[in-house]
């Protein structure tokens, strides 16, 4: 139970700290997240919970892909599955609300609520299926169902600890028409969600992910990293103190722990360094959802549920890196003073991480014609673009142009766009690839690390397909066989990033 005073969520003194909490999370360590986590930050915290569809020991079971297979099968001619997979939800709900909640009539109101829920579900599934139709606005708010259960679960158990908590269900805040999801749109909801939280007084909100009707809808738009988003947005328009995403490993570390034994927990990363990891292989927080929290100069902090006394990793805007964020915080830790406005000394001298993306094709177009690169170029990204392909790395010349694409993008139309391709040169497909990124913001003003990178390659006797480094310099990545992309990773590593146990701060006296 928590010791934390009922007036505390309600003192404008205390700043706020917005959670986010993962399926998995919700699904396996919801017990921790109430009896530990949210209480120990009441005390010196207002604290906002934001939660994703509760998940099982595989994404594959997790709540949000069975309601996007209900929604398939309800349009499937002489399929019932759907009614089977909505039974299979509203059972595994009710028995994680049995298994956490012991006051019985905390319980009772909750198992109303989840069949309630799931009676709606099925109607609207059943609907979908007498018009033969689906559309994206319906299919969000058939997804979207599977944060509602998860917070009306989580709600109930934070009451069942003691903890005065609210659930706040987001469908229908959105009161004003927008044609497009731009910055005005973000600073508009970012508010709105200020208000309604701030509307709960001194109760725990605990925020569905899911917010709403969006141009164009939710999924097909943000994609299934909506409950980020909605959780950025939340410390954006509090101003919060700080964004926690609350997941299963410690913090972002120099390459996957899990596959490099000597790999080190970073115990900050910039903003840029985060998104190029993102982007490559690692899931940390998307981008886009990063750059909402970052610039308003809120700190994002990646956490570990099994390990909540842990530091974690810090995101840091460089504002907050360069002057005191102004708010009331509890004393802060060495490294935290270090990180605010003191003189320190942040510069790596080495690499920052090294990541893997799987998965990964190379596609190359090489011209027939050598007078024609310009239309050339062109036509192969119009090509390209017809059909929905995202490159993630490219390498060109006048009439020969590489590109990496993750397979499970594309491969539905990697076969159309080739015969498009074809018409312009010869076309070859490689697969079995990954992309090796090595990361890091200070690495362009290291002499030679290029170099130094790629002779490891070479002693390891790893072939490199495509290479590829931005004027930024922040990111230098390659193409190599995905049976070599493990070796690859620990050998750079351990030469590169194996140097340092970590960043000495000196303290102001």
């Amino acid at each position: 139970m928590s010791s934390a005073s009922p007036s505390s969520q309600n003192d404008p003194d205390l700043p706020w700290v917005v959670q986010k909490y993962g399926g998995t999370s919700v699904g396996k360590f919801l017990e921790v997240i109430a009896s530990t986590i949210v209480p120990s930050y009441m005390n010196s915290n207002r604290v906002v919970v934001v939660c994703s569809a509760r998940s099982g020991e595989s994404k594959d079971k997790g709540t949000t892909n069975r309601l996007l297979r209900a929604a398939e099968e309800a349009l499937t001619e002489g399929s019932s599955k759907y009614l089977d997979i909505v039974r299979e939800i509203e059972e595994d709900h009710l028995a994680a609300a049995r298994a956490h909640v012991k006051n019985a009539e905390i319980l009772q109101q909750l198992e109303a609520q989840l069949e309630k829920d799931c009676v709606k579900l099925r109607s609207f599934l059943q609907a979908a299926e007498i018009i033969d139709e689906i559309s994206p606005r319906s299919l969000d708010i058939i997804v979207g169902i599977g944060e509602r259960l998860s917070c009306t679960i989580v709600a109930a158990v934070l009451k069942d600890k003691g903890i005065d908590s609210e659930l706040v269900v987001l469908n229908n805040i959105i009161d004003q028409e927008f044609a497009v999801l731009d910055q005005d749109f973000y600073s508009y909801l970012g508010a709105r969600l200020s208000d309604i939280v701030r509307q709960c007084g001194n109760k725990v909100p605990v925020l569905t992910g899911f917010f709403g009707n969006v141009p164009g809808s939710l999924l097909a738009t943000i994609g299934r990293g909506y409950t980020d988003l909605c959780a950025a947005l939340v410390a954006v328009g509090l101003q919060a103190q700080e964004l926690q995403i609350w997941k299963e490993v410690d913090g972002i570390f120099t390459a996957d722990p899990r596959k490099v034994p000597g790999a080190r927990l970073l115990p900050f990363i910039t903003p840029e360094e985060a998104a190029e990891l993102t982007y490559y292989g690692s899931e940390v927080i998307h981008p886009f959802t990063m750059e909402q929290v970052i610039r308003a100069d809120i700190p994002i902090r990646i956490k570990n549920v099994e390990n909540p006394a842990g530091s974690g990793t810090i995101i840091f805007p460089d504002a907050v890196m360069r002057s005191p964020n102004g708010h009331a915080t509890p004393p802060p830790s060495r490294f935290e003073l270090a990180q605010n406005g003191y003189h320190h000394d942040l510069s790596r001298k080495h690499p920052t991480a090294i990541t893997i993306k799987d998965n990964i094709c190379v596609l190359n177009v090489h011209s027939n014609r050598k007078n024609v690169s310009h239309g050339f170029l062109a036509k192969i990204f119009t090509a390209l673009d017809e059909h929905g392909i995202v490159v993630d790395l490219i390498s060109t010349s006048e009439v020969h142009v590489s590109m990496a694409l993750g397979i499970d993008m594309v491969e539905s139309s990697l076969e159309k766009a080739r015969h498009e391709l074809e018409k312009l040169g010869t076309v070859d497909v490689i697969h079995n690839m990954a992309i090796l990124s090595l990361v890091g913001k200070q690495m362009k003003n290291m002499v030679g690390i290029a170099g130094k990178m790629f002779t490891c390659l070479a002693e390891a006797n790893i072939n490199i397909e495509i290479i590829s480094q931005g004027a930024s310099e922040i990111n230098i990545s390659c193409v190599v066989e995905e049976s070599k992309a493990l070796g690859a990773m620990k050998a750079i590593h351990e030469r590169l990033l194996n140097l340092d146990p970590g960043v000495q701060i000196t303290l102001p006296s």
